[in-house]
Parts: C-alpha cells; structure tokens; sequence
C-alpha cells in the first residue's frame, strides 16, 4: 500500500508538472499585447507632439516591462489559478495613464524629475516591486482576519496623521497630505482604504449573524432593529468627521459607501442600501449647509456655466475647460499629441479623464471605462466564487470601492454629479504636487491581494 500510495503521489506531481498552465498563459499574451497598447501610445504622443521619437522614455517603460513580466513569473509559481486579467488591465490602464502624463510634461516643457511622467513611472515601479513582495509574502489571504481590529486601529491612524504636528504637508487646501522631511509626502488616507476593508471584511463576518437578524417589514422590505443601527451610525459619524476635518469629500463618502456595499454582500438585506443611501443625502443635505468649500462645489456642479462662478476664485473654470475639452475630442479625438489638454489646470491629474477624452476621443475613453469595468467584474467574480466569508467580503470590498471611486471622478469631470479630489485608479498622480502615490499605491496592493486570495479558491 505505501509504494502504491507513494508511485500516486509520483504520477500527480509529474502530471501536474506537465499540465500547461492555461491561465498563466492567457495572462502571458495578454500583457504582451497590453504593453504593445503602452508602448505604441509613448510612441504616437512623441511622434504627434514632436515629430520624432526619443528613446529614453520607451528605455524606462522598457524597465517596467520587466517588473510586469517579472510579477506575471511571480505569479505563474506562486499562484498559478489567479485570475489571468487583473494584471494586464492594471498594465494597460498605468501605460494609458503615463503617456497622457508625459504628453502633458511635452507641452509644458517638464523635464527630469520636474517631469511628471517621470515621477509616475518610478512610482509605478516601486508599486510593482511592492506587488511582487506581496504576492511572495501573502500565501494565504486568510491571515488578514487574525488581524482585523490590528487593521481598523491603523486605518483611523492613517486618517489622523496629516493632524500630527511637523507631519501635515503645507500649501494644501485639504488635511490629507503628510510630509516626510519636506521631501517625500504621500495620502495616507490611500492605505487606510485598504486596512478599513480589512476590518469591515472582519468585523461582518463576526457579526453578520445579529445584523442579518429579522426585524419590522415595512413596504415589502424588511428593516433592521434599532440596536442594529449602530455600526453604520459610527461609520457614517466617522466619513462625516472625515469630510468637516480633513475637508476631503471624496473619501469620506468612499468609506461609506465601501462598508455599505460589504454590509449589503453580509447580510443580502436591501434596506442596508436604502439606510446608506440616506445616510448619504443626509449628509450631503449637512455638508452643504454648514461647509463653505462643499457649498462651492455644489455651486460650480449647478450653475457651472454662469460667467460669474467661472471667474470667481474656486469658481467652475477647470470643469468648464475640462468639458470644452471632451467637445474639442468628439467622437474619435484629436489624435496622441494633437489636442490641446494642457490648457485644462490639474490636467495630468485631476482632470485626466478629459485630457484622455479629447486626444482618444469619446470611443477611446469608453475604452478605458470598459477596461475598469472588466476589471472590477472580475474582481467581484473572485469574491463571488470565495469559499470562505471573510475571503469573499474583502475581494467584493476592494472591487466596490474601485468601481465607486472610478464612478466619482469620471462623474465629477464630466458634471454629473459634484466634483471631489479622489484619485483615479492607475491613471493619475495622487501627490499635491502631482507625484503618483495615490493611484500606483492602490494598484499595488489592491492587484496583489486579488492575486494572492485567488489561489485558494
């Protein structure tokens, strides 16, 4: 029995061995082609903004090709079964994101590290250096529940040490920048995103059972009990809090719209939706009552095209221009380098999406919407097929909060809803002085633990 039981063992790591690796080769050709995109756009913007090609911006997106390949074998050893499409979207989407960057840095004549592209690709870099630590050393995604109050304490943590005197960066209109020696600053609130899903994927699993208990039914819905309205009213206490301190609408309604989202997957319940959904105009009725900065933007976002606002100081001169260019771009865009995106303020970071907008076209940021739009139903798709709760939540979780946040800022600049300083996920810098930490930071740790939960599913 033992040498049959041992030539088994032989015979299943020999055909696992030779078994071809169907998704890690899909990811394979898919980052080929993903680069190909990337690749060609640096070349287009230099040949449209130039007329000629500079080799050493393709030389250094050279050296990030590596870094993904070096993950994509990263991935191939460690975590074989992960899904093949996570990675080359978040490839493609970065290669977009820096070519419209450095055609920016062209028209504004930006060079070295006064180049924004510049900043973007390093930080792309040490994402994805990040990423393939992460993937190494996160084997099991499991662990993370061990540390799910650990996670909420660093995430309020993160939130409050832009308030830590010698911390706070100067020259910023929000209280979400911290300053490292004047020479590093990056938006903790970023990582905090990350350690909050944490702790509500945790905390709903331990507690999932007494808020999905049965309560009044009212207009065929049933509604929770009182004494279960407790964690949502210190959430949205704590987004409130966010957004009257730290000035930072965007990510205080992100927060919680993410716990509202995971809340809804614990429970299947529709009235959490509907308590969030006026939890959020309640706050929104507040906000902009009481705060003169949320007043304003409500003001831009209502009367964008009123003369006045657009000359008065904070007023709706960088929406109106942002719109002007998505009309200049039409339908197929002016062409890599033919557009003129640079005369929108913050058009690099900010107002990426309509920089994008006029030299592709409304077709080409369609595209790009479509791309976020694979990319987050494949992210629900792993947090769907999870075999463990807490594995579940987290993914789902994370995937709601990049749709939610990709939805602000696309809305904001195109004057569906009122405009807030989130970031755009893999496109745009986050830094106050437009250095990428935001947006690369989220890609690294959102994409790695994606990758590193899927294994085990």
């Amino acid at each position: 029995m033992t040498a049959v039981s041992a030539d088994t063992s032989v015979l299943k790591a020999l055909k696992k061995i030779r078994t071809p690796q169907k998704q890690r080769n899909r990811e394979f050709w898919l980052l080929l082609f993903a680069l190909l995109i990337s690749g060609a756009s640096l070349t287009l913007v230099q040949l449209g903004a130039l007329d000629r090609i500079d080799p050493m911006i393709l030389v250094f997106g050279g050296g990030l090709a590596v870094l993904v390949f070096a993950l994509h074998v990263v991935l191939r050893v460690v975590a074989s079964d992960a899904d093949p499409f996570v990675l080359p979207i978040a490839t493609v989407l970065s290669g977009l994101g820096i070519a419209m960057i450095y055609r920016i840095d062209i028209a504004k004549n930006f060079t070295g590290w006064d180049s924004f592209a510049n900043k973007q690709l390093a930080w792309t870099a040490i994402s994805l250096a990040g990423a393939i630590a992460i993937v190494i050393a996160l084997r099991n995604y499991r662990v993370l529940y061990r540390f799910t109050y650990i996670s909420g304490l660093a995430g309020i943590v993160l939130l409050i040490l832009p308030f830590i005197p010698g911390l706070r960066a100067r020259g910023v209109n929000a209280d979400v920048w911290v300053s490292i020696g004047g020479i590093f600053s990056f938006q903790p609130g970023e990582l905090a995103k990350i350690c909050l899903a944490i702790f509500f994927a945790g905390y709903l699993v331990r507690t999932r059972e007494s808020l999905s208990s049965v309560g009044k039914r009212f207009l065929g819905i049933t509604w929770p009990r009182m004494r279960e309205l407790g964690p949502v009213l210190v959430v949205w206490l704590i987004s409130l809090l966010i957004i009257v301190t730290q000035r930072d609408l965007g990510t205080g309604v992100l927060i919680f719209g993410m716990f509202i989202a995971m809340l809804y997957v614990a429970t299947g319940k529709t009235s959490w939706v509907l308590i969030g959904l006026a939890g959020v105009a309640t706050g929104a009725f507040l906000a902009t009552r009481i705060l003169a900065y949320v007043q304003r933007r409500f003001t831009n976002w209502l009367d964008a095209f009123n003369p006045e606002i657009i000359s008065r100081d904070g007023g709706s001169y960088q929406l109106v221009e942002g719109i002007f260019g998505l009309a200049h771009g039409g339908l197929i865009g002016t062409g890599w380098g033919q557009g003129r995106p640079q005369i929108t303020p913050l058009a690099h970071s900010d107002y990426i999406i309509p920089s994008l907008g006029e030299e592709l076209g409304i077709v080409g940021l369609f595209a790009i919407l479509c791309l976020y739009m694979v990319f987050v139903s494949r992210g629900l798709r792993i947090g769907m097929a999870g075999q463990d709760d807490f594995g579940k939540l987290l993914a789902t979780g994370l995937s709601f909060t990049i749709a939610l946040q990709v939805f602000i800022m696309v809305g904001g600049v195109t004057r569906v809803i009122p405009l807030t300083g989130l970031t755009t996920p893999f496109l745009r810098p986050a830094d106050r002085r437009s250095s990428p930490t935001g947006s690369s930071s989220r890609c690294c740790c959102a994409s790695a633990t994606r990758c590193a939960a899927s294994p085990g599913w």
